[in-house]
C-alpha cells in the first residue's frame, strides 16, 4: 500500500505558489456554481477575482488566512478567512455576533470530495479563526448549493440571512449568509 502524506498549511508568499493556487482555485469555484450562471459569467469572476496575481494580494494581506490542503506535497483545496464583516447592510445585519471573520471560500478538487479532507480544512480554518478570537465565523452560500449547505450545517453553521453576489459583470446571485460562534 501507497504511503499518502496530507496535510494542511497556513500558505504564505513563500510556502506557496500562487499559480498553482490559482489553477485550484479555477477548477474549484465553478462546482459552487449552480447551473444557470452562464460560462461566461464564472469566467469573468475567475479572471478578476482567482488569479495569481489576486492570490498574492490575498498572500501579503495581513486581514486574510489562506489554509493550503496538500497531498503529497500539491494542494488539493484551501479555505480563506478575512478579518472582519464586509460593507453590505445585508451582511451587517446577518452576523450579529461580533467580532467575526468570513470564510470567504472554501473549495476541494472532486477527487477529494468525501474523503474527510473537507471537514478537516474546516477544522483548520475555525482553529484560526479562533485564533483571532473572533466570536463568530459567517460566509455566504449560493441558495441552490444544497450539498455546501449540509456541509456547513453539520460543521454548526445555520442561516442567519440572505445577501447578493456579483459574478461576472450582469449577474446578481442571491445568497444565504450562515454563520457560527466560535468558541
Amino acid at each position: 500500500m501507497e504511503h499518502v502524506t496530507r496535510t494542511v498549511h497556513l500558505a504564505t508568499i513563500d510556502s506557496v505558489d500562487p499559480h498553482e493556487l490559482a489553477g485550484v482555485a479555477a477548477r474549484t469555484f465553478p462546482l459552487a456554481c449552480p447551473p444557470s450562471i452562464a460560462r461566461e459569467n464564472v469566467a469573468s469572476f475567475i479572471a478578476t477575482n482567482l488569479t495569481a496575481t489576486r492570490f498574492t494580494e490575498y498572500l501579503t494581506d495581513p486581514r486574510r488566512a489562506i489554509l493550503t490542503a496538500q497531498q503529497d506535497g500539491r494542494i488539493v483545496g484551501y479555505a480563506m478567512l478575512v478579518d472582519g464583516v464586509d460593507d453590505d447592510p445585508d451582511v451587517a445585519r446577518a452576523v450579529d455576533i461580533r467580532p467575526a471573520a468570513e470564510l470567504s471560500k472554501m473549495y476541494m478538487l472532486p477527487d477529494y470530495h468525501g474523503d474527510g479532507w473537507s471537514a478537516t480544512l474546516m477544522e483548520h480554518a475555525l482553529a484560526t479563526a479562533a485564533q483571532w478570537r473572533v466570536r463568530s465565523v459567517w460566509l455566504g452560500v449560493n441558495r441552490e448549493n444544497q450539498r455546501a449547505q449540509r456541509f456547513y450545517t453539520k460543521h454548526g453553521f445555520r442561516i442567519n440571512g440572505t445577501r447578493t453576489f456579483q459574478v461576472g459583470d450582469d449577474l446578481r446571485e442571491h445568497d444565504y449568509v450562515m454563520i457560527r460562534e466560535v468558541p
